[in-house]
């Protein structure tokens, strides 16, 4: 479960978000010792440091000890932290194992079978609906992973679950060698974290990681629409499953029946289907061919694919007031996910963009922009790219600073029968911690103008 070497010195967690808690935690009560570490210092990063002190964690927060660093037994990596960052240079001048939080369970749940959801856009969604179509079928199941809840988390449980359904995101790929999931989906491929990868073909390159150990055993559920999936698999030992919008495949959404179809079987009507999009079809026939390949049957994936409750931030409907319905699509953080989000509504509506820049060019977000636009405001850092490349839409296009003021601007625009979609195509670094707490406050903003 831990390497033996481990024991002999310390571990260092570089990053102190959830997972680098998480794998602290879980290493010191297995008798480890742990220096925790993160370069920020912020109120919430000195209250966690607060906790892991208490648990018996070395902590420090606004720095890294490199040399403590290098005289680690070896490296715990947060995903947040870029692979070029000094701690873990030094870590690898001292040529010491760097380990994701991943890797570092899935040696903890060596006896679980695993689910690994990956791809640019729809890992949260897909995940999820996993997890619940196999506890729908009466299955032990978790989600857990990039998801929110660190995958080492469900190790420390007293009773384990049968499968964990995970989602890794390419970073945690890079550093988790020993993943081998019993069954692999790949929902998408398109370019980004470009702030982070040199180009398109390194992000992929991390992606490929999720197939390093397979055998001829292992199960793959990868998009059939998508050419960049299929090319990311070419060669890849195991089983391949793949679902395909308007076109038949092990499972596909029939258009003209307005059906989703898997194994040649209707199992849910489209209006069934409580999720906003074309994409979301795409992930629930992904997640209804990942739960038959664990042993699921199909005729006990309507139930769950009926009951299944949107993710929040992930084309949320969140209120609707004076006719304007308030849509919170804040996981949207690149273009890809922002194209997808718009391309779900149906009517007029106000799109809300910008955050903190990752590379990415808007021009494909301009042409997507149909006729139902009515008016773009863009926020934030990235405000003055995207207000210029979208213009080109048609769209009339507004740019303000800070994202309460967007909010504002867009509610003033919206006319009864309109929906405000907060689609940001941006990362939320510029104005707020995460995705997470960028959608919480559009939430409460939203409920704010409804109590007046």
């Amino acid at each position: 479960m831990i390497p033996s070497g481990w024991r002999s010195g310390e571990v260092a967690v570089i990053g102190l978000g959830r997972s680098g808690i998480a794998a602290a935690q879980w290493l010191v009560r297995q008798g480890v010792a742990v220096y925790g570490s993160d370069l920020a210092d912020t109120p919430v990063l000195r209250a966690a440091a607060a906790t892991l002190s208490h648990d018996g964690v070395a902590v420090d927060v606004g720095r890294h000890d490199l040399d403590r660093i290098r005289r680690a037994v070896a490296v715990v990596v947060s995903p947040g932290v870029p692979p070029d960052a000094p701690a873990l240079k030094a870590a690898r001048s001292a040529r010491r194992e760097i380990v994701a939080e991943l890797d570092l369970a899935v040696r903890a749940l060596e006896s679980v079978r695993l689910v690994v959801v990956t791809g640019t856009n729809g890992k949260s969604t897909t995940t999820a609906l996993i997890a619940h179509l196999l506890q729908t079928a009466g299955l032990r199941a978790e989600a857990a992973g990039n998801i929110g809840r660190p995958l080492i988390d469900v190790a420390r449980e007293p009773t384990l679950p049968d499968w964990i359904a995970v989602e890794a995101s390419s970073f945690q790929l890079h550093d988790a060698p020993h993943l081998a999931p019993a069954v692999g989906v790949v929902t998408n491929l398109a370019p980004d974290h470009l702030d982070r990868y040199p180009d398109a073909k390194a992000y992929y390159a991390d992606k490929r990681l999720l197939f390093r150990n397979a055998t001829a055993d292992s199960v793959w559920v990868l998009n059939g629409d998508d050419d960049a999936v299929l090319a990311l698999a070419r060669g890849v030992p195991g089983t391949r499953r793949h679902f395909r919008i308007g076109a038949e495949a092990d499972a596909w959404f029939d258009r003209v029946g307005e059906y989703l179809m898997v194994e040649d079987e209707p199992v849910l009507r489209r209006d069934e289907l409580p999720l906003l999009g074309e994409h979301n079809v795409a992930n629930a026939l992904a997640a209804a061919l990942a739960a038959r390949a664990t042993g699921v049957e199909t005729s006990s994936l309507a139930g769950g694919l009926r009951t299944f409750q949107p993710l929040a931030h992930r084309l949320e409907p969140v209120a609707e007031t004076d006719g304007v319905r308030w849509v919170n699509d804040s996981k949207a953080t690149n273009v890809t996910a922002a194209i997808r989000a718009v391309q779900a509504m149906t009517g007029p509506f106000i799109l809300i963009v910008g955050g903190h820049h990752k590379g990415e060019r808007y021009e494909p977000l301009a042409q997507a922009l149909s006729k139902h636009c009515r008016a773009v405001v863009a926020y934030g850092a990235a405000g003055h790219l995207v207000a210029p490349a979208l213009a080109a839409s048609g769209a009339p296009v507004e740019t303000v600073q800070r994202f309460d003021e967007a909010v504002r601007r867009a509610g003033e625009l919206a006319t009864s029968g309109t929906t405000v979609l907060l689609a940001p195509a941006c990362a939320s670094y510029d104005q707020f911690a995460n995705f997470e707490e960028r959608g919480a406050r559009f939430r409460a903003l939203v409920e704010e103008r409804c109590r007046c």
